[in-house]
């Protein structure tokens, strides 16, 4: 089977060596194309609303080719397939028709099934390649994961980067291989029952290798400003082929790629005034284009809690968008366990077991309140009328455990028992749970921020990064900032590598079943009531200072109920005459009927 999709612009390979190359450039007066091989330069003709275009013979997939400007600068092709000399070097002809796909009958999973496990490619093997996950995906279809989630791969400059300062969107970074070794792992994937998403970035590029400017200046615009500078231009002249770069590159990824959906970073951050919004668009483009029956996730990042983008329709399908990352159930939980009110934390630090309870029964604590950490200006908007499954909760991620100046994981600041009574709250609500790659066997390798930038933007970076921390008390002078790894060392991005062998140790494999046994237990008893229907009505109440109840009724008459005590002292709550299907180690098991948690407890019961 044979999969491509077909776009206004780059260089598309239309068999028999014939070529169409695409550039759109509204500042350029002339495009040439060189070619590498024989240094060739053939001129490209222009065509309306800025585009130059050549169909030529004589090319055969793998070669390489560059535009170049007004006859100055040559530059790779901005919609590469491939730049297999990293983003300063030529782009690469590529027939997607090559690879021969035998995943024909996938037609993706229901999103009421979804357990998601984050990775980086560069950081989850030795080797970091997208061939290296491939031995690994055995490991995690045991683990009873149904979706994996890569972190960005669009081409950044280096070697190592977390991928969020990608500047070439089609185009798989070749530090982890070859298109068709990306293609590969998805229908690996596929092949174990395993959903692939993948992280895109539409909100800015990265500061180097971004050559836009040169020819295209009109792809961005002063008049909005992102925490990365100038804003992407999507509500101003010229701003139509603007908006069909970033569609055609989430329907590239979901059509020539299969990946079964995408999770978009820091929507917050897109900046448009013009109606319909970018996301909007996308998300109703993407839906219209989908082929019936099969299932395709679109996953927001978005400060804003904006409920009214993850809207359902009469059969509970989403409209625009599937699920919202919920940063607010991991900051209540946060300041749970470790105490830490810094930052953001500071909005979740008064009454954390009222936030959780909140989020776990109606999606977002913030649902239009002030928020202190802003200053006052409300956040949020109303969620409770959404399904769980509108809803990504995690206790770790990239952001969570790479954000912090050394990045430590929780098992590594967090007494193991109290972790053990707050996975399963997570690994058994209704909302859609997040695992991030090595959580399963507590890992204890920290994930940091890294990089690999030319010398003048390393330096600038890693200046920023310890600047960063500064309003921190342990990091306000400059020695304690001296302490924080530099993200363009090398040895910062290989300890952020995961250690398989703790995997194979004895507490490793402990965390390992403790997962499973949850998951297992979530895939029999949870998602069967999650696929009956869009209307869950729940409720929470919290008891004293440390302990709240909250249940879930679901439209097929199920019953879920979950008692917590996240406090030390014990608490005695009122009796409930439900079968029990998970209780704590430290609960009495011939009492599952007693009213009385002892610290740091959990008891989730089920009447079907």
């Amino acid at each position: 089977m044979k999969r491509r999709h077909e776009m206004p612009f780059g260089a598309e390979y239309r068999g028999d060596r014939q070529v169409r190359f695409r550039l759109w450039a509204p500042q350029a007066r002339e495009v040439d194309l060189w070619l590498s091989a024989d240094s060739r330069h053939l001129p490209l003709g222009p065509h309306d609303g800025g585009f130059f275009e050549l169909v030529t013979d004589g090319i055969k997939p793998g070669a390489h080719y560059q535009f170049q400007i007004d006859g100055g600068r040559c530059v790779p092709d901005p919609a590469s397939r491939f730049q297999p000399q990293d983003v300063h070097g030529p782009s690469e002809v590529v027939d997607p028709n090559a690879f021969e796909w035998n995943d024909e009958t996938w037609c993706g999973r229901p999103w009421e099934e979804a357990v998601i496990y984050e990775l980086h490619v560069g950081a989850f093997t030795p080797s970091g390649t997208f061939a290296a996950i491939c031995e690994r995906l055995d490991d995690l279809a045991d683990l009873g994961v149904t979706a994996l989630e890569l972190m960005p791969v669009a081409d950044f400059p280096g070697k190592r980067n977390w991928g969020y300062d990608g500047v070439f969107s089609f185009a798989p970074d070749s530090t982890y291989g070859r298109p068709d070794d990306l293609k590969n792992l998805i229908q690996q994937a596929h092949s174990r029952n395993l959903m692939v998403l993948l992280d895109v970035v539409y909100n800015h590029f990265g500061p180097e290798g971004n050559y836009l400017g040169l020819y295209a200046p009109q792809f961005f615009t002063s008049r909005h400003h992102t925490p990365w500078g100038t804003a992407i231009n999507f509500d101003g002249a010229f701003s139509r082929s603007v908006r069909d770069f970033v569609i055609h590159n989430a329907l590239y990824w979901l059509t020539e790629y299969h990946f079964d959906g995408l999770r978009l970073d820091a929507v917050d951050a897109i900046v448009d005034d013009s109606s319909p919004h970018i996301l909007t668009e996308l998300a109703e483009t993407v839906r219209h284009s989908v082929e019936p029956g099969r299932y395709v996730h679109l996953i927001l990042e978005n400060d804003r809690n904006q409920a009214s983008l993850l809207r359902r329709g009469k059969g509970c399908e989403p409209l625009q968008y599937t699920a919202q990352w919920n940063d607010d159930i991991h900051h209540a939980l946060h300041v749970l366990l470790t105490e830490e009110q810094d930052g953001y934390y500071s909005d979740y630090a008064q009454n954390p077991i009222s936030h959780l309870g909140r989020c776990l029964t109606s999606g977002f604590a913030y649902q239009g309140e002030a928020s202190l950490y802003r200053k006052g200006q409300s956040r949020g908007e109303v969620s409770r009328d959404l399904p769980p499954s509108a809803f990504i909760s995690f206790l770790q991620n990239h952001d969570q455990v790479g954000n912090r100046a050394f990045g430590e994981r929780l098992s590594t600041i967090v007494d193991p028992q109290i972790l053990r009574t707050v996975i399963p709250i997570l690994l058994l609500a209704p909302s859609a749970p997040l695992l991030f790659m090595g959580e399963e066997f507590g890992a204890r390798s920290p994930f940091l921020f890294f990089c690999d930038f030319e010398k003048e933007v390393a330096a600038a970076v890693t200046a920023g990064r310890r600047n960063e921390f500064v309003r921190f008390d342990r990091f306000n002078d400059p020695v304690s900032g001296e302490r924080i790894p530099d993200p363009s060392a090398v040895s910062t991005f290989r300890a952020s590598h995961l250690d398989w062998r703790a995997a194979s140790e004895p507490n490793g494999k402990q965390w390992f079943l403790l997962y499973k046994k949850i998951v297992c237990l979530r895939h029999k008893c949870i998602h069967p009531h999650l696929l009956s229907g869009c209307a869950v009505k729940a409720r929470y109440q919290v008891i004293g200072d440390s302990a709240f109840v909250a249940e879930w009724s679901f439209k097929d008459g199920a019953h879920l109920t979950l008692q917590a005590n996240l406090g030390r002292l014990a608490v005695h709550l009122q009796p409930i005459f439900a079968p029990t299907i998970y209780t704590s180690e430290n609960i009495d098991k011939t009492g599952q009927d007693s009213v009385v948690l002892p610290g740091w407890s959990v008891m989730w019961r089920l009447e079907a």
